[in-house]
Order: C-alpha cells, then structure tokens, then sequence
C-alpha cells in the first residue's frame, strides 16, 4: 500500500485517469484508487467530437482505428425531416467505452500512475484520505467519483445554483452503420442517439425524463429507426445512467477539487461531457502546479460555458416539438446555420458569432 502521494485521486474512470495523467505530465506523484476492476463501462453514447479527440490526444492518448469507427458530423431527424453537418476541421469517432477506459489505464501505468483497483476509498481525513483503517497522506485529493460523489458530500461541496435530472439507456446491435453521422433521432418526450462504432456495431442510447422509459418501448414512436434494428443481433444488455444538468457553488475546498461529474455537469444531449472532463483536468493540473484552486474554479466556469449554452438550445428543441420543427425547416432552408451551430458545439465558432447565427435563426423563423 502506498502510505504516502502528492496526489490522490478518488474513482478510476475516464475523469480520474484524465486528472492523474494531466497530473503526472507535471511531474506529480500521483495515486487514483477505485472500487471497481477495469475496465470500467458507463452507458453513453460513445461519440467522441473532434475536440474531445484533440483534449484526448493532450493526455497522450490516440484512439488505434482498429478500436474506433470515423463519422464526419451531426445528423438530425425529426418529425420526417432530416439535416446534417459536417465537422469545420477533423472528424468525430465512434469508440466503446470500455475500449477507452483500457487505453486511458495504459496511459496512466505508462505515465506512472498508480492505481490501486478494488480499493474503495472510505473516508477523507485531514491530510490525506482513509482506505479501510489505513491513512494514505497526500497534499491534494481529487474527488472523481461521478455525479453521486462521496468525495463531495465529504468535502462539503454538495451544494447547488440548480441541479435537473434525465435518465439514459444504452444498447448495442450487430449491423453495419448505415450514415457517416452521429444521427440524433428526436421523438415527442425523447431523443435517441445512434453512433457507428465499429464496421458492424452501432451504439443506441435513449434519453428521457422518464426513468421507467427503456428502448424497447421507445422504438416504434422511431419507425425508420425501428425498421433498421429489427433484425440486428443485441450484442450488449440495456444499461441505464442518470444524465445531469447541475452546477456547483464549489468545486473546491481546502485540499480537495472535484473533476468530471463529480464537479457537476451538462446535459448529456451535447455528448461534450467528456471532452469537458478532460479539459477540467488538465486545467486543475496547472492550479495544482501553482497552487491556486481558486483559478480552477474560476476556469472550471468558463470551461462549462458553451457546452451550458449549447445543452440549453439542444433541450429547448427537445421540449417543444412545433418549435423543433420551425428549426428543422430553416436549418433545411439554409443549411448553413446547423454548421455554424456545429462549429460552435466544437469550439471553432466563439459565442459572438453563435449570437450573430440565433439572429439568423431567428429570423428564418419568423418568416411565414
């Protein structure tokens, strides 16, 4: 047992391997423990942007082809209409959760992390964190733990401006993808995400309000979309997660920082939540160098910024579905507001500019 760190970090999934390899490329001494045996799944859509690619490549990780399936942008479809947009730059990449979850453990040993797996972390103390009776000393402690962190109910940081919740479920099928797109099938009181990743696997996520909602039951209100799976071997069991829109008063507290969704979240309809992890941690990485948790929290607002911005227009559509299809129809007739909208999703358009495409909208709205 390590008795002693600079860093410890608490919860071993893709948000505190990022915290521990942003640390490590610092020069930390860093440990992560975690309950569970990796790899680690979550139900997602596991569609990685173009910049949650750049993000993951800043960490020293490259996704091999032979784990990935490419996809060159966005398609919507809605109320029989459809509309999609390419990428600005680059291209997104469909990957299995637990695929990534073994290259981010590879990173992290390769970088020298260690990890301490089935070694669930039972408390903080001052100084260091308890695993069982043991104290392991430690000058930092990341809270990592997702959105039902332990680490934060410890470190007194369970304390919202809001906190919404929607429920998810995921599956994947045996069928080649039939789109070069991540496609988002919206529906009436859901959205379903398909993202290809692999020559002949896509994944198929449900998101709702409604937790008893599964995908089962939500298909046939998505014909096409049924007609495509009917005949598709399930080769995964339906998983289900809780999505949140939730912002922190704090992300800190004397030694302790909280990273991913641990330190509050954005809707999952943008699929930016792990490009934000990773993002977050290499921030809180610099203010660990410097000492200055109140820059992270101060950049952890910022970072959260647009991808807030975005999940609020996303789920402006997803409520009101004559509005969706008002939207639908001007994106159709000027296919140029979804690629600015895209462009902004990925961080190449600033926000001034998305202001100036909402005018556009808007206006395209208005017209009879």
């Amino acid at each position: 047992m390590v008795m002693a760190t600079d860093i410890f970090v608490i919860g071993g999934g893709p948000a505190g391997l990022a915290a521990a390899i942003a640390a490590r490329q610092r020069g930390f001494q860093v440990v992560v423990a975690d309950g569970a045996r990796p790899p680690i799944d979550k139900p997602c859509g596991e569609g990685l942007m173009p910049d949650g690619r750049a993000a993951l490549a800043a960490l020293g990780i490259h996704v091999p082809e032979e784990d990935s399936y490419p996809f060159r942008g966005i398609r919507f479809i809605s109320g029989g209409l459809k509309v999609d947009a390419g990428f600005p730059s680059g291209g997104g990449i469909g990957v299995r959760r637990t695929a990534l979850h073994r290259l981010m453990v590879a990173r992290a040993e390769a970088a020298g992390v260690s990890l301490l797996w089935q070694t669930p972390v039972t408390g903080l103390q001052s100084g260091g964190v308890r695993i069982g009776k043991d104290l392991v000393c430690s000058r930092w402690v990341i809270g990592a733990d997702g959105g039902h962190s332990l680490t934060r109910r410890w470190a007194g940081l369970d304390r919202y401006h809001h906190n919404r919740t929607r429920f998810a479920f995921r599956r994947h099928y045996r069928v080649a993808p039939w789109s070069d797109c991540m496609e988002l099938h919206w529906g009436a009181d859901c959205q379903i995400y398909v993202t290809p990743v692999a020559a002949d696997e896509v994944c198929v996520a449900l998101v709702s309000r409604d937790q008893h909602l599964r995908l089962e039951a939500a298909l046939p209100c998505f014909p096409e979309l049924a007609r495509l799976l009917r005949d598709a071997e399930q080769t995964s069991t339906e998983r289900g997660a809780t999505t949140w829109t939730r912002k922190l008063k704090k992300v800190y507290q004397g030694p302790v920082a909280l990273v991913g969704d641990a330190s509050g979240a954005i809707d999952s309809i943008t699929g930016e939540g792990l490009c934000l992890t990773f993002r977050q941690a290499q921030l809180l990485a610099e203010c660990l160098v410097e000492g200055n948790l109140r820059r992270y929290q101060q950049g952890h607002r910022a970072l959260a910024r647009r991808p807030a911005m975005m999940a609020s227009l996303m789920l402006a559509l997803a409520w009101k579905s004559s509005f969706r299809q008002r939207v639908m129809r001007a994106f159709n007739s000027d296919p140029r507001l979804l690629q600015k909208m895209l462009a902004m999703h990925v961080g190449e358009l600033s926000p001034t500019h998305f202001a100036a495409n909402g005018l556009s909208l808007g206006l395209q709205l208005l017209r009879p």
